[in-house]
């Protein structure tokens, strides 16, 4: 990305993305990954990985980063928000960004830079566009038929929140 495509509080952003990373790399909270919420030109919440240190897979950088942003706001949309990462997400956070929906997402490192230290998703990758009998774990499908009457009672139910 070329700097004409962003602006010194972008930068500042991002800067602090990258300090989290460090910090939580030398705390051995987890991986080298920081990540920040912005609304409005200002941080509303921030996050590094936590997948060690809390033994939860799910704890990278960007979910948390999400999960603090969206209890802030009281949503589960990051509507009007930008989301700085110290790395181009993997496909779990990228499932979420989308599922989270911030106008924007910056980056500074590639998966190919986290590739040469041994963070490669490109099995995850090569796994989503298998079909689901031929994936490295086994997935069984069972009782559709019981599972299908919640689907159903879910598009008849008149209080739902779309989402």
């Amino acid at each position: 990305m070329s700097k004409s495509n962003y602006t010194e509080d972008d930068k500042r952003f991002m800067q602090r993305a990258i300090a989290l990373a460090e910090k939580g790399m030398d705390t051995n909270a987890g991986g080298p990954f920081g990540a920040v919420v912005v609304k409005d030109g200002k941080i509303i919440a921030e996050g590094h990985n936590n997948v060690t240190s809390t033994n939860d897979p799910t704890a990278h950088a960007e979910v948390v980063a999400i999960r603090k942003a969206c209890e802030k706001l009281e949503s589960f949309q990051l509507t009007d928000c930008i989301l700085y990462t110290s790395c181009e997400p993997c496909p779990m956070c990228l499932g979420a960004i989308y599922w989270a929906r911030p106008k924007k997402v910056f980056y500074a490192c590639n998966r190919e830079d986290a590739a040469e230290i041994n963070f490669d998703d490109q099995f995850i990758y090569d796994e989503i566009d298998k079909e689901i009998e031929n994936r490295e774990i086994a997935f069984v499908r069972m009782l559709r038929n019981e599972a299908v009457k919640v689907f159903d009672k879910w598009a008849n139910k008149n209080d739902k929140k779309v989402y």
